[in-house]
């Protein structure tokens, strides 16, 4: 298996999920950017940056949040972010 056209789902399930790799858009006009802080110090000022570099271009941007980077986002976040966004940008570190 091609391992360039599967990637591994973060939730926190006992067994990783494979998902097949959605082809990224030819662009972002008209879609919705959901920017995703993991809870992680400063990562509001990272995304700062990008929502204001997305403005600049156009590109619409919708922030979330999980409470803390030790626990799994809320069910309900998650349903935001599949509702509103078309994209996701999750802000990771270490």
């Amino acid at each position: 298996m091609n391992m360039m056209n599967w990637l591994r789902d973060p939730t926190a399930e006992t067994e990783a999920v494979m998902r097949a790799r959605r082809a990224p858009p030819a662009s972002l006009d008209g879609l919705t950017l959901a920017l995703f802080e993991i809870g992680k110090t400063r990562s509001d000022e990272f995304f700062d940056s990008v929502e204001k570099r997305m403005a600049e271009r156009g590109i619409r941007t919708r922030r979330y949040a999980k409470p803390t980077n030790a626990k799994v986002a809320p069910k309900e976040v998650v349903d935001r972010v599949v509702a509103e966004a078309d994209l996701v940008l999750i802000g990771l570190s270490d």
